[in-house]
C-alpha cells in the first residue's frame, strides 16, 4: 500500500509538470528521472521516438532540481542548428570575428549558466562540433568564438535522442567518446503503442488543458478507446493530443467523447473511408484475439454499435437515419428489431 502510494505520488507529480501517464512501463521512467533530478550536476541523456515527451521530460527534471530549477532551462534543437554557425549559437563570439559579428554574442551555454541546456536530438548534431561539445563537458569551459580566452560554465546538460546512438557510434556517424560522456544516466520513453492503457488518462489531460477553449469532457468512451489502440500513431503523444483537440473543436453538445467525434473530425485529408474500415477492422481483430470474443458475435456487436451511434447522431427520424447508413428504411427496422433497439429509438 506504501509503495502504491509513492507511485501515485509521483505520477500526480510529474502530472502537474505537464507529463501524464498511468502505464507500468513508464513508471521506472518518473522514478528514475526524479532521481537524476536530485544529483544536479549528473548528465541525463533521454531516448524515445519524437512525440514521445522527451522535452517535457527534461523540463521536469530541471524544475524538480532544487538547485537549478530558478535559473534557466535552454533548449537547442541540433537538427536544425546549422552547421556553418553552430559553434557561435552554442558558445558565442567576439565582435569582428567573422562577417556580420557586429558585437560580442553570448552563446547558448552561457545563457543557460547555473540552469540546465537542453540538446534535443543530439543524434543529429554535426560531426565537427562533436569533440568541442566533448571538450566543453569534461572541462566545463567555453571558448567564444574569435576569443582567446575561455570562460567558466555551471550547467547541467539532457541531451535527447530519436533514435538509438550505439548503431551510429558503430558507423562513426557518432564519437563514442561524446556517447559515454551523455550516457550517465539513460531514460528511454516508451512510444505511445507500448502503452495503450494511457489513451483514457491522456485524453481526459488533454481535454482538461483545453477546457478553457472548448467545452469540458468528463468521460472517454470505450470504444473510442478501443479503436485508437488500435492505431500505430507514429507521431506518439504529441499526435494524439492534435488528435484530441481536433475532436473537441468539432464537438457541439455532450461531455463525452466517442466514435461520433472521431468521424466529426475526420476529413478527406485526414481519413479516407478504406482507412477508417481498416482501422475498424483491427479494432474488431483486437477485440477477438484479446477478449476470446467468437467472430461472428464480434461482427453483431460492431452491426449494434454501428445502428446506436446513428441513431443518436444519424437524424431524427429512422427515414433520415436510413438514408445516412444507404440502406431502407425497411432494412433498418428489422435491424433495430434484431438487436432489440426498440420501437421507441427513433421515430418513423
Amino acid at each position: 500500500m506504501k509503495d502504491a502510494t509513492l507511485d501515485l505520488e509521483l505520477q500526480k507529480t510529474f502530472s502537474a509538470l505537464g507529463l501524464s501517464s498511468f502505464s507500468a512501463n513508464v513508471l521506472p521512467v518518473l522514478q528514475r528521472a526524479r532521481k537524476a533530478a536530485e544529483a544536479s550536476d549528473i548528465t541525463v541523456l533521454i531516448q524515445g521516438e519524437t512525440g514521445t515527451g522527451k522535452q517535457i521530460l527534461a523540463r521536469s527534471i530541471h524544475r524538480l532540481d532544487q538547485k537549478r530549477s530558478r535559473n534557466p532551462f535552454v533548449t537547442v534543437h541540433c537538427s536544425t542548428i546549422s552547421e556553418t554557425l553552430a559553434e557561435s549559437e552554442l558558445f558565442g563570439h567576439r565582435r569582428g570575428s567573422f562577417s556580420g559579428a557586429s558585437a560580442d554574442r553570448k552563446g547558448l551555454f552561457q545563457a543557460a549558466q547555473h540552469g540546465t541546456i537542453f540538446l534535443d536530438d543530439i543524434n543529429d548534431l554535426p560531426l565537427p562540433l562533436q569533440p568541442k561539445l566533448l571538450d566543453v563537458i569534461q572541462r566545463n569551459v567555453v571558448r567564444p568564438v574569435g576569443s582567446d580566452s575561455e570562460l567558466p560554465i555551471d550547467v547541467r546538460i539532457i541531451a535527447a535522442c530519436n533514435q538509438p546512438l550505439e548503431p551510429l557510434v558503430r558507423s562513426g556517424g557518432f564519437r563514442s567518446d561524446l556517447f559515454h560522456r551523455l550516457n550517465v544516466v539513460k531514460l528511454y520513453l516508451p512510444p505511445l503503442r507500448e502503452r495503450t492503457g494511457d489513451f483514457a488518462g491522456l485524453m481526459m489531460f488533454f481535454a482538461a488543458r483545453y477546457h478553457d477553449l472548448y467545452q469540458p469532457i468528463y468521460k472517454i468512451e470505450a470504444d473510442l478507446i478501443a479503436l485508437l489502440q488500435s492505431k500505430a500513431f507514429p507521431g506518439n503523444v504529441r499526435e494524439l493530443e492534435n488528435l484530441v483537440q481536433r475532436m473537441l473543436f468539432q464537438k457541439s453538445e455532450g461531455t463525452s467523447l466517442g466514435l461520433a467525434d472521431w468521424m466529426a473530425q475526420s476529413s478527406p485529408d485526414l481519413a479516407q473511408p478504406d482507412d477508417l474500415l481498416g482501422e475498424a477492422a483491427t479494432a474488431i481483430w483486437k477485440a477477438i484475439s484479446n477478449r476470446g470474443i467468437p467472430y461472428a458475435e464480434a461482427l453483431q456487436e460492431i452491426e449494434k454499435k454501428v445502428l446506436e451511434t446513428a441513431i443518436k447522431t444519424g437524424g431524427p427520424t429512422r427515414r433520415a437515419i436510413a438514408r445516412t447508413l444507404h440502406t431502407s428504411e425497411r432494412t433498418l427496422y428489422y435491424k433495430m428489431r434484431a438487436h432489440r433497439l426498440g420501437p421507441d429509438a427513433t421515430q418513423s
